[in-house]
């Protein structure tokens, strides 16, 4: 096992002198895939995440790897085709986390067998080489034999199509792993408090490790704002009154038991009450409802469900499925916020803010990316160095990101057991769980998550934190709130024991969780 150690990072940072060729500040998709283009490229790279890794919106989608078949409706043909071959990619370059996963629509009405065919078989189209499986029409009976919970009444037949699902906090640890193993420096819990500047141009961070609360001057060729829903605050450093140029729509997914819908493929609902899709996708041996599109005012790194959103989900669930959730069945709620770029207008539809991705240089050089989704990550890191190349500001070497292999790439042959998230690790894992008999036991007698596998995140996948643990390096805060309670006080224990941490952080860590995983629960 390589150990990721935190010193030997943060070390990297100690030579003020050191001029970095590109600095990225945050540590989600838009970050991430621009640190991975950077190394790809040769050039010496620095990313600073003020929490941990996708701790944002990057760990709240709807687990989708997907062209985007509502944006094949609005006729953004441009974003669509983008988005299906970098689907492709990923099922290649990170195949332990990337599935084919076969999607269903129901038709209640005579005409839509025929017209979702159609689309579905140009979206299939648009693939090209990179498809995942043509689009099928489905007979009513075919379609119950495939998934036998959904409502019956007034059904006339289906099509199903085949898209992209993945884990997305774990494709995150997962880049952030390799880009290190690539020579670059990522360090989670920096936060960025200056823009360092000369003669007018940014020509570095004032930044501060949130462990020891010390700071250090990075200086960099190119600085890249990549905070997502959080660009404006970085903005705002270099332009205290600038306007904003994002408005956050959040998003919200509720978790259930696999017995509202126990197939294999999941349900796509085309056309809400508000216009939008909703999915239900099996995810770890539960089923993700989602989502919703609620235009805010402010952001926060803990978005919390509306009522609305929640009674919107289970209502609109209820149509379509024979036994029909409530809040008591909801093992889980979690929101994420879109950075959506905001457009000229004063026009609150999130549905006319651009879903495409921007790159905004200001005045003093630094680069902002913004918008986007979690397929197109590669290619908005490598549209921004391409940026910073036409600029001037960077040689022009080529980005070979889209043949990296990511590390734990391999392809799962069986997703029965949570540990397929791990990839080409799991053996090496099983092996270290071994080396000690506790660590081979649950953590709680009604996990199936074992106690080695937390040490082993704070040694090989840079966890901090409990949250870091039970939220991002396993997902059970996501599929099982209480669970996740429940686990907490041996995940604090196992932590603090490999970080020397004392018992009062113990006791810290567990409040804190606790605190933060009641907000998951309805």
């Amino acid at each position: 096992m390589e150990s990721l150690d935190r010193n030997k990072l943060v070390s990297n940072l100690k030579n003020s002198d050191q001029i970095w060729d590109v600095v990225i500040i945050g540590g989600g998709a838009s970050g991430l895939g621009v640190a991975l283009d950077a190394v790809s490229r040769g050039f010496k790279t620095l990313l600073l995440e003020q929490n941990d890794f996708a701790k944002g919106t990057s760990s709240r989608s709807t687990k989708l790897v997907h062209g985007g078949v509502r944006y094949l409706a609005q006729g953004n043909i441009d974003l669509v085709k983008e988005a299906l071959y970098e689907r492709g990619l990923l099922l290649k370059n990170a195949a332990h986390l990337v599935k084919n996963e076969t999607f269903i629509i129901p038709n209640y009405n005579w005409w839509g067998g025929i017209y979702y065919k159609i689309g579905l078989s140009l979206y299939d189209f648009l693939a090209g080489s990179k498809s995942f499986g043509k689009a099928k029409y489905l007979t009513k009976a075919k379609l119950l034999e495939k998934m036998p919970e959904l409502n019956k009444r007034n059904l006339r037949s289906g099509v199903s199509y085949q898209d992209g699902q993945f884990d997305d906090a774990r494709l995150a640890i997962n880049l952030a792993q390799t880009c290190i193993e690539k020579g670059a420096t990522l360090l989670n819990y920096f936060k960025v408090c200056k823009l360092l500047k000369e003669q007018e141009q940014i020509s570095g961070l004032e930044v501060v490790d949130q462990e020891t609360g010390l700071s250090y001057n990075v200086r960099g060729k190119v600085v890249v704002n990549a905070t997502g829903v959080f660009v404006d605050e970085i903005l705002k450093m270099d332009t205290p009154t600038g306007r904003p140029i994002v408005r956050p729509s959040q998003g919200v997914h509720l978790v259930l038991d696999r017995s509202f819908c126990s197939s294999e493929d999941a349900l796509m609902i085309p056309k809400t009450d508000d216009g939008r899709v909703l999915f239900a996708v099996p995810w770890h041996n539960k089923l993700i409802l989602g989502t919703t599109d609620t235009p805010l005012e402010e952001h926060s790194l803990e978005p919390r469900a509306l009522d609305q959103e929640i009674e919107f989900i289970l209502k609109t669930a209820s149509k379509y499925l024979q036994k029909q959730p409530t809040r008591a069945d909801v093992l889980s709620v979690f929101a994420g916020l879109r950075p959506l770029a905001a457009s000229n207008g004063d026009s609150s539809k999130t549905k006319e803010i651009s879903r495409s991705h921007k790159i905004i240089v200001s005045p003093s050089g630094l680069l902002t990316l913004t918008g986007g989704k979690w397929t197109t990550f590669r290619k908005m890191g490598e549209d921004t160095l391409d940026k910073a190349i036409k600029l001037g500001k960077l040689p022009a070497f080529p980005s070979k990101s889209k043949d990296i292999s990511i590390h734990g790439n391999q392809q799962a042959e069986n997703r029965e057991s949570h540990l397929y998230v791990y990839g080409a690790d799991k053996e090496e894992l099983l092996a270290f769980i071994k080396s000690k008999p506790e660590w081979a036991n649950p953590i709680t007698a009604n996990s199936e998550y074992l106690v080695g596998e937390i040490a082993w995140a704070v040694k090989a996948e840079m966890a901090r934190t409990v949250e870091d643990f039970l939220a991002r390096r396993t997902r059970v805060l996501f599929l099982d709130a209480k669970l996740a309670i429940e686990m907490a006080p041996k995940v604090a224990e196992v932590m603090a024991a490999e970080l020397n941490r004392p018992l009062s952080w113990q006791e810290d860590q567990v409040n804190s969780f606790t605190k933060l995983a009641k907000g998951y629960l309805i």
